[in-house]
């Protein structure tokens, strides 16, 4: 089997049948273009995976990156067989290494209002960067799904905005009656120029604001306000999901409101607050 041939194949078949984003197949073309490197052209065994595997643990690459290489190689090898291109799969009975288990960061409420207090309301931009401020911390959104807003997603009446989250999922994100209204005052400003009329955030030029922008914006103010460089707008995400189970909301809830797959993935906030052990703490030791 020609590797560098049947990658290209693989490759059109992940884009024109299963109809995967360009984000996803980039992501597949790196990962199986190094390990085609590494192979260097030599018929592919289970040895061949194994010195790849180790040569990356060799690298320093994370245990995130080398996870996503191997399931790329799965999803390649699963479709050569099926080709008939080979016989057996040289990625099976590879073990794959565990994954990392970080607990996500949040911040503290007060350090949100200092956030929150950096952009300067007198000009039309800094107004659009605190409605995106209030609006990571009022229903959780992903930096994706905050970019991608349309104005037809944001239904005023019951505050809520129709959120398309990962895998094209859909749900309703709540949002509380004063992130509406900043929504309203920035959607009305006199300064606003609407050459993409469907979104809600604008760049300078009028037309989509993206989520690498969104990003940078974030950095400056969080520069400016002192606080750590580990925050990022998924922190915010976090800081909502912890200061909601803080005040008392259920994990099936939270769950719901984050789009979460698995309430597994919701279940790790209750790692992070220390209020929220205090409290577990205080309830459950027969001397607390």
């Amino acid at each position: 089997m020609d590797l560098i041939k049947a990658i290209e194949q693989f490759l059109s078949h992940l884009n024109l049948s299963k109809g995967v984003s360009e984000h996803t197949l980039r992501g597949y073309r790196i990962d199986l273009t190094q390990f085609s490197s590494f192979a260097e052209g030599e018929e592919v065994s289970k040895r061949t995976v194994r010195r790849f595997l180790a040569h990356l643990h060799e690298q320093k690459v994370s245990t995130r990156t080398i996870l996503r290489r191997l399931s790329a190689l799965r999803s390649f090898y699963k479709y050569a067989l099926r080709e008939k291109w080979i016989e057996e799969s040289p990625v099976e009975e590879i073990d794959s290494p565990k994954k990392e288990k970080k607990l996500p960061v949040s911040i503290t409420y007060t350090q949100v209002e200092l956030l929150f207090s950096q952009p300067d309301l007198s000009c039309y931009l800094g107004l659009r960067d605190r409605v995106i401020m209030e609006l990571f911390y009022s229903s959780g959104l992903r930096l994706s799904e905050l970019a991608g807003l349309n104005r037809r997603d944001f239904d005023a009446r019951n505050l809520v905005l129709n959120i398309f989250g990962k895998g094209k999922k859909q749900r309703q994100a709540p949002i509380t009656q004063t992130a509406a209204e900043w929504i309203f005052r920035y959607l009305n400003h006199p300064e606003r120029d609407e050459k993409d009329p469907q979104a809600i955030f604008l760049n300078k030029h009028g037309t989509r604001l993206t989520p690498r922008s969104i990003d940078r914006n974030f950095a400056a103010y969080l520069k400016r306000s002192g606080l750590s460089e580990r925050v990022t707008p998924h922190t915010i995400r976090h800081t909502i999901a912890t200061h909601w189970l803080e005040n008392g909301m259920d994990l099936k809830t939270i769950q719901m409101l984050l789009g979460h797959t698995s309430l597994a993935t919701t279940t790790i906030y209750t790692h992070v607050s220390p209020k929220l052990k205090r409290e577990v703490y205080d309830k459950t030791h027969p001397r607390a």
